[in-house]
Formats: structure tokens, sequence, C-alpha cells
């Protein structure tokens, strides 16, 4: 499904006549753009990062609702203007070929499946080494780190990745410092960001840096969102790295850390893979040195621990987040695997 450019007539790159009437205007002339914006898309993006980013740049870019671009401008920029299609299937498509990068404070170039970013696309990596050329900054969300990396900008560099995909940046790359406790790295010239809604809390922190604070916070009201998160704020618990080979196993703890909340009957899981009971435990008990609902039990009691470390949640919500039918049966269980009551870490 291809988003046509007529959907996008009243947030497209305001024509020279329209600026010189803004300039003419004196309720305007006090606030031209001040924020210029270039994104690239990578192919198979992904489409919250760009819609959140977007969309916090389309609010802040005039005094109400109706995405003219005063405040701040944005494209979208491709090498041709054929429509480039999302993760979800969705396209896009470019309003402009690649335009000089000199003429932007940023260029935001938005990844997506690894396999697509990784590959391919080499007028993209092109276009993000003309823009370090011109000493552009440059912002990737998602994996639009890698593509970063790619184009060799990021050696040295501390570089912000989604807990989903750290095994796969260590693996292909030694010469970044991989950060993934946190939502989103500036590096002076180099900005990255772990993707998914964060990139609206990313896009707030460029606008409040050029725009000013109350700019930025309308965005995220009229987005529905509380104020900006700042970047050293803490990414959910990444993935433990089990070190099991099975693959029935691998997928039995795939569905348990998926399945925190509501914690799943071994009969279920064993029916969710196509498996017997009898075999799954036996397999899980021989990968892990225990049973699947013990293991199970350590794994929610694990992500209890960190959302006390990492969050201001209350005992009673983590309880319910971890999967536990009162606070009570959670603080048993919590102090026999660690030998303190919750409160303890909470206070410490």
């Amino acid at each position: 499904m291809a988003v046509d450019n007529n959907e996008f007539r009243m947030i497209k790159n305001p024509s020279k006549s329209a600026l010189k009437s803004l300039q003419k205007n004196p309720a305007t002339e006090k606030i031209s753009p001040s924020l210029s914006v270039g994104f690239v898309l990578m192919p198979s993006f992904t489409l919250l990062p760009f819609s959140a980013f977007v969309d916090a740049l389309r609010l802040a870019a005039d005094e109400g609702d109706q995405s003219q671009q005063i405040n701040c401008h944005w494209t979208v920029m491709g090498p041709t203007l054929e429509p480039i299609s999302s993760s979800s299937g969705v396209s896009v498509k470019p309003w402009e070929t690649y335009r000089d990068p000199a003429t932007f404070d940023y260029i935001v170039v938005v990844g997506g499946l690894l396999p697509q970013t990784l590959n391919g696309s080499q007028h993209a990596i092109n276009y993000l080494q003309r823009a370090d050329q011109a000493h552009v900054p440059i912002i990737g969300l998602c994996t639009g780190s890698f593509a970063m990396i790619r184009a060799g900008l990021m050696e040295g560099r501390r570089c912000c990745v989604s807990w989903f995909h750290y095994k796969d940046l260590c693996d292909r790359y030694s010469d970044v410092i991989p950060v993934a406790e946190q939502l989103f790295v500036d590096d002076g010239d180099r900005i990255t960001c772990a993707g998914g809604a964060v990139a609206a809390d990313l896009a707030a922190y460029i606008i409040e840096r050029h725009l000013g604070q109350s700019w930025a916070r309308k965005s995220l009201r009229i987005l529905v969102m509380d104020s900006p998160r700042p970047a050293n704020s803490p990414q959910p618990q990444p993935s433990a790295d089990y070190q099991v080979t099975n693959k029935w196993v691998k997928r039995a703890l795939l569905l348990l850390e998926q399945n925190l909340s509501r914690p799943l009957t071994t009969d279920e899981i064993a029916t969710r893979l196509s498996i017997s009971k009898r075999q799954l435990e036996r397999l899980f008990l021989g990968e892990t040195g225990d049973s699947l609902q013990k293991f199970y039990r350590k794994i929610r009691l694990n992500y209890g621990l960190w959302l006390l470390q990492n969050t201001p949640r209350s005992i009673t919500d983590i309880a319910q987040e971890t999967g536990f039918a009162d606070t009570a049966h959670f603080s048993r269980a919590f102090r026999s695997a660690f030998a303190k009551k919750p409160s303890e870490y909470r206070n410490r």
C-alpha cells in the first residue's frame, strides 16, 4: 500500500512563493524555520520510529495542528521517487531525490529488517558518507545505526542498539562501542536510537535543542505522551543470552520471555511448539538443569528484580507484571530467590 504524495500536500516542502509569503508576514517573521531534517529510508524500514519522529516534527512546526512547515522543515528522500516498502508492507514515496546534505541540520536514516539494512541500497550508504563530508550530524533510528556503521561513520563511537540486536552488532563489528542499556546516545555529530516509540523522545530532544522546551512538550502532549524520557533512561529488560543449543528449548525460552505477565502452563507451551509435554520437559531439563516451570519462575523473578532496580513502579504493579497472584506471593518467592524482600531492594 503506497502513501500517495497528495496525502502529504500539507506537510511537503513549502514552495518558494509560500516561503516568500511567510517572510513578508510580520506574524511569521520571528519564527522562520530553524530546524531542517532530511529522512533516508532503508528498505523494509520500521514504520513506527519514522512516523514517531516525523509526527513530533510536524506538531512542532506550527502553532496549531496544520502541518505547516514554519518552525521546522523535513523531507523524505530516495535515489528515485519509487515507493520504499516498510517492514509492515506500507510503502512511502520519497518526495524528492537526494539533495545536497549541507542544506539540512540533520540527516535521519531509518533502518529496519536487518538483512535488508546490511545489504544493498549502496546509494543510501553513499549519501550518508556525503553528509559526513559536509559535516552534517547523522541520526540513526532502529537499525539505522547499522547503516551508519556500513558507511564507516561509527568507528570508536558509542552506538545505541536495541537489546534485540545487541548480539547482532557485537558479532559483526568490533570497532564500535555498543550501548543497549539506554534509549538513545548523543555522541556529538552521531546520534543513535534503539527505535520504536523512543524515536519520539529523541525527536523531542532535538526539537528542544533548536526550538525550545515549549515546542518539544507541545508535540508530546498532542501525541498523548508524558514529558520526554532522557537519553539514559533504561531500555526494557534485555533478553538473556541463554547458553542452550536445542532448537525446541530455544523456542520454549522465547515463549517464556514473551509471556511473563500471564505465565503459560507446560501443556500450553508444548502445544504451541507441537511437541509432547514429556519430551519438552526432558529436553529442557537436559539443557538447563532445571524443570521448565522452575526456570520460568527464575526468569520472572529476575525481571521483577530488574523492574525494582530500574523503574519507579510499585511492588504491587511489579508482582502483576511478573505473573504472580498477589504481592505477598511475589514477596515470598522474591525473598526465597534473592534473600531479601522486594522493599529492601527498592530502598537500596
